[in-house]
């Protein structure tokens, strides 16, 4: 009895491992074919691609450009692909050798060792023209092309803006369950523009050349390589962006030459409040996730740099009485410690000089007025945000050019209002205060435009693959009040004393080939380097020329000492190349 027991439970067992394993391949061979798992794999397609041999001219997804047309990331690099099969048959190398200006011998050797195509192209010390491409694909030797690949750009820039991408085959199901046609190693944005406008990124079909090979890599079908493109004409498609290239360039060579290694600038065209350039430092580095953060996008302590919006308070609430004078001699609580030695000072010189005192007497006078007031100025010059573009585009409700943006912030607990040294510190831009760069290069730009606040642009166009429009990006207004002319006439005749008064924080700007209004601030971080001293936000903040300005301009190191900061030099910087390019 018990022999038959085991028997049967033994059969029992052999028959169910017998009926998963022809359930396995039934849902390899017939069910799932062609989305086989949690990432969707083609079956079909990867035994396809196990008997090939190809070489990407296109993955076909869409690009960047910049507001002149040129390439942001990619170029179409000239290139010359020789196919592993040519090992095994004659071919006339020395006739390619001679256009490409390399051996024929060189040439053979090379693809002795090759088992996948071989391309060769600029950093092969190829440099071959559009003609010298025609005349290698005139031979028509099998496995033998001259094509335009696109590649990456050796020198990338802007790489904090345009963001990155990666293989993500759940996140790629997860967001595109109706796009059955995309492989799962098909790459989607992860951060910055990738990610905002990944859904129009996408490819429809990569553009190859294909060669079928047997297990041991042969021929499989003779020597016939296929040529695969995408015929749609209207895929992929070119995100036109407002970034200049060359002062992109020019602002990244600006930092480093400066050693700014944590914080960066952003640059706006103040007439149509469009980015013209944005750095982030310190450089992205995939490996290293701390750096794919872009720090003009993220909440920093501003320092003086908020005074700005004490100042405009003051104003619009009548308490810049110009014969006015504060003991700037005391600190911001109004003690006298021994650092301050201002003497006595108006409104606007304390602004020029940066004294604490007038504005954490200005503050407190405020709170009395109104609690609201410094959190509502700060929203009427276009400061707290998010401050990019956001809008209706096509079935998006809410779409955002700039998806990692992040708001400012003035008070976190309320109960700080009514007390005194919360105010104070609030006043000078620290406490629970926190704007993004962005958001301060915005102000400055309002300020400078005559008070209109605008949400800011970084992208204008899509546009089709035929040059077509797809979608142009209106300019819109940021909502809420604004400030009154008085005020914005008044608060740029301040910034521009911060650079002519003899004694202010930004009389270096005196010999800058541009007038220059603007405001520095130095923020406490509450972090220590390793020697034991302290850091801090080194901030400058303006517009220029200050007449009639073109440009609003933003920089900023973070966790720096006072002695090592390169902000003043590198606004410096930034002033004279763009009147030399101007």
């Amino acid at each position: 009895m018990n022999f038959k027991k085991r028997f049967l439970f033994v059969g029992t067992f052999f028959l169910l491992v017998l009926f998963f394993i022809l359930f396995r391949l039934a849902d390899l061979q017939l069910i799932h074919t062609e989305s086989y798992s949690k990432k969707g794999v083609n079956l079909i397609q990867e035994s396809v691609n196990q008997r090939t041999q190809e070489v990407v001219i296109d993955d076909g997804r869409g690009r960047f450009v910049d507001r002149n047309g040129d390439s942001l990331r990619n170029q179409a690099e000239p290139s010359l692909v020789l196919f592993p099969f040519l090992k095994d048959i004659t071919w006339p190398a020395d006739k390619i050798a001679e256009i490409v200006n390399i051996s024929s011998d060189e040439l053979k050797n090379r693809l002795q060792h090759a088992k996948e195509p071989l391309v060769l192209s600029s950093k092969d010390r190829l440099s071959l023209s559009s003609s010298e491409l025609d005349e290698i694909n005139d031979f028509k030797i099998p496995g033998v092309f001259g094509i335009y690949k696109q590649s990456p750009m050796e020198e990338t820039i802007g790489e904090h803006i345009l963001g990155i991408t990666g293989e993500n085959a759940e996140a790629l199901r997860r967001k595109y369950p109706e796009r059955k046609d995309l492989s799962y190693k098909t790459k989607i944005g992860l951060t910055g523009l990738e990610e905002a406008f990944d859904e129009f990124l996408l490819p429809d079909e990569a553009t190859k050349l294909l060669y079928h090979v047997d297990g041991d890599g042969h021929p499989l079908f003779g020597v016939n390589v296929k040529y695969i493109a995408d015929s749609n004409p209207f895929y992929p498609v070119t995100v036109k962006t407002t970034l200049n290239k060359n002062i992109q360039e020019m602002a990244e060579d600006v930092l480093a030459k400066q050693k700014v290694e944590t914080g960066g600038l952003v640059l706006l065209d103040v007439k149509t409040n469009e980015v013209l350039a944005m750095v982030s430092k310190p450089d992205l580095n995939r490996s290293n996730s701390n750096t794919l953060i872009n720090h003009m996008l993220q909440p920093l302590f501003p320092g003086s740099v908020f005074k700005t919006v004490i100042s405009a308070a003051a104003i619009e609430y009548g308490l810049d009485d110009v014969t006015r004078e504060f003991n700037c001699n005391l600190n911001l609580y109004g003690e006298k410690d021994g650092e301050q030695d201002d003497g006595m000072l108006t409104f606007a010189r304390s602004f020029a000089k940066s004294c604490n005192y007038t504005f954490t007497t200005l503050a407190e006078e405020l709170m009395e007025k109104d609690e609201m007031v410094i959190e509502d100025t700060a929203e009427k010059l276009g400061l707290l945000g998010p401050v990019g573009w956001r809008g209706t585009v096509f079935h998006y409700q809410n779409f955002k050019q700039f998806p990692d943006e992040k708001a400012g912030r003035v008070w976190v607990d309320e109960k700080d209002k009514k007390v005194e040294r919360a105010i104070d510190q609030t006043a000078i831009g620290q406490k629970d205060v926190k704007v993004t760069p962005l958001g301060v290069a915005n102000m400055m730009a309002t300020i400078a435009r005559g008070g209109q606040k605008d949400q800011v642009k970084i992208v204008e166009n899509i546009l089709y693959k035929n040059g077509t429009n797809m979608f142009s990006f209106t300019s819109n207004s940021l909502e809420g009040e604004k400030i009154s002319p008085l005020t914005v006439s008044k608060l740029q005749e301040m910034l521009r004393l911060v650079v002519t008064d003899p004694e202010g924080t930004g009389r270096r700007f005196q010999t800058s080939p541009l007038e220059v209004s603007g405001k520095s601030g130095t923020a406490q971080t509450g972090k220590k380097n390793e020697k034991g001293e302290t850091l801090y936000n080194k901030w400058f903040a303006g517009y220029f020329p200050s007449s009639n300005p073109n440009y609003a301009l933003v920089v900023v190191e973070m966790d720096t000492t006072s002695s090592q900061a390169g902000t003043n030099a590198a606004f410096y910087d930034i002033v004279n190349e763009l009147a030399k390019m101007d």
